[in-house]
């Protein structure tokens, strides 16, 4: 959940480091000239960062600082997301091929992949042919663009799972 700053007078500091309207830095000034100068441009005085000393006050809308903090917020939870790609035990080549450039895509729009082989019955005996499968389906995709694996192959009691994401 998105943690609200302290604005114009909830801020308890006695000098604030500023940067005006125009993204310009001030300098440090006292808190009451920094709230003069936010009500004389009829703006809002926002705390930015406590973690610093003084802390950084920006001058700008409220509201549309809250926003920007929403979409920051929203961008960094879309860039983590998790897509599924799917091999079975019988995959050609070509199709091998087809699901590297599907994989290619999602990891240029920055996703990660978990990438899952599900082997049936009499399969589950073959895991060296499967694990050559993956294989082959990493050295394409390796081809196309750089990969690192983010949790190595792993055999579960369906198959195997690993996770990769881009260089």
């Amino acid at each position: 959940m998105l943690k609200k700053p302290l604005v114009n007078n909830q801020i308890r500091a006695q000098q604030v480091r500023l940067i005006d309207e125009t993204k310009k830095q001030v300098g440090i000034v006292s808190l009451v000239e920094a709230l003069r100068l936010a009500r004389e441009h009829n703006l809002d005085l926002i705390q930015v960062t406590e973690k610093v000393e003084p802390p950084v006050c920006k001058i700008m809308e409220y509201g549309k600082y809250l926003y920007w903090l929403q979409k920051k917020e929203k961008g960094i939870k879309k860039s983590s997301e998790i897509k599924g790609i799917r091999l079975s035990f019988k995959i050609s080549w070509h199709d091998l091929e087809t699901r590297a450039s599907q994989a290619e895509k999602f990891l240029k729009k920055g996703n990660r992949i978990k990438l899952e082989m599900i082997l049936r019955g009499r399969e589950k005996g073959f895991s060296e042919f499967a694990k050559g499968k993956i294989n082959q389906f990493l050295e394409i995709l390796e081809k196309r663009i750089p990969i690192k694996l983010e949790k190595e192959l792993k055999r579960e009691s369906r198959g195997f799972t690993m996770i990769i994401s881009k260089r």
